[in-house]
């Protein structure tokens, strides 16, 4: 591929959860004196730094990251709010002669940053959005996503339930625009970034391999303190925004004296897993990404080997 050296450079790892970005991350930006811009839906917010994976205290030390645990979880944040956020942090990074990587596992994120997406602004409606928050509770999220399948089924193909967030989103800007939200982000898509970009996705040729990682993940949460942290957050008034968190939502039942702690830990797994198997779906679709296979490429200094390999073998920087 060829790249135009008159932009500037920036690198993306992307992925499944519990494949090895953050240390892949931290690893590259050592050595091309990089800054790590996160990518994380989850890990915008504040707490919950144990159920949403966020990089450990050293982690943030060994490297620069921007864009993790900012917000508050009650504040509202769109993928606008992020592509304009990250595109501030990037500026930045590069006026002072650093390299931008990007690591993290929201697609939507990543895409719409690398493909340079002009968000329109639309008004949201403050009422929409409250009846669609009522019936959502009333009816189950499940109600609301078979909705917006009838208004715009290439976005909701795209979303879980339990993206309640993105799934209002997009039936009241269809309710407020009387448009799909699929198609005004096409025609988003009308300039090019202003960065040339260079994409590596880590994933498992064999899958198995990745739901052990999972498996030995949440086992190491849960000694780490996963169960206190989500009563903690259960016990607070406003839990909306960690409904969404995996780690958290399945803990519910067992606070509520409704399931076992182990079948509550069992369905967190499997959540994870699912939430991968999406990720993968998601990231394969664009043709940018080089992969490389955590389970042949299995220590960060193997992995990081191949990047920098690729990188040479482009002429990338």
């Amino acid at each position: 591929m060829n790249y135009n050296k008159n932009k500037p450079p920036a690198i993306v790892i992307a992925g499944p959860t519990a494949s090895g970005k953050t240390a892949a991350g931290i690893a590259l930006a050592k050595i091309l004196n990089g800054e790590i811009v996160s990518a994380d839906s989850m890990q915008i917010y504040k707490g919950m730094d144990i159920a949403t994976a966020k990089p450990s205290a050293e982690e943030l030390e060994a490297v620069p990251h921007h864009l993790i645990g900012f917000l508050d979880r009650n504040e509202s944040f769109s993928v606008a709010d992020y592509v304009k956020l990250a595109d501030e942090k990037i500026k930045d990074i590069i006026s002072r002669n650093k390299l931008p990587v990007i690591v993290g596992g929201t697609g939507l994120y990543i895409d719409s940053l690398v493909d340079n997406i002009q968000f329109c602004e639309i008004e949201g409606n403050p009422e929409i959005r409250r009846n669609l928050e009522n019936q959502a509770l009333i009816y189950g999220n499940e109600k609301l996503l078979e909705r917006l399948y009838e208004i715009d089924s290439e976005t909701a193909s795209q979303l879980h339930a339990n993206n309640l967030k993105r799934i209002i989103r997009a039936i009241e800007v269809y309710e407020v625009t009387g448009r799909k939200i699929s198609d005004l982000r096409k025609e988003s898509r009308c300039c090019e970034s202003p960065y040339r970009w260079l994409m590596f996705g880590l994933t498992a040729q064999n899958r198995q391999y990745l739901y052990d990682r999972i498996n030995l993940r949440t086992d190491m949460m849960v000694e780490k303190g996963l169960v206190q942290e989500a009563e903690s957050i259960y016990l607070e008034s406003d839990i909306r925004t960690a409904h969404q968190a995996i780690g958290f939502k399945e803990l519910i039942p067992y606070f509520q004296k409704k399931a076992s702690l182990e079948e509550c830990i069992d369905k967190i797994k499997l959540e994870t897993r699912h939430y991968a198997k999406r990720q993968l779906t998601w990231f394969r679709k664009n043709d940018r990404i080089k992969w490389i296979d955590v389970d042949k490429f299995d220590t960060t200094d193997k992995i990081i080997g191949n990047c920098l390999k690729c990188i040479a073998n482009n002429n990338f920087l």
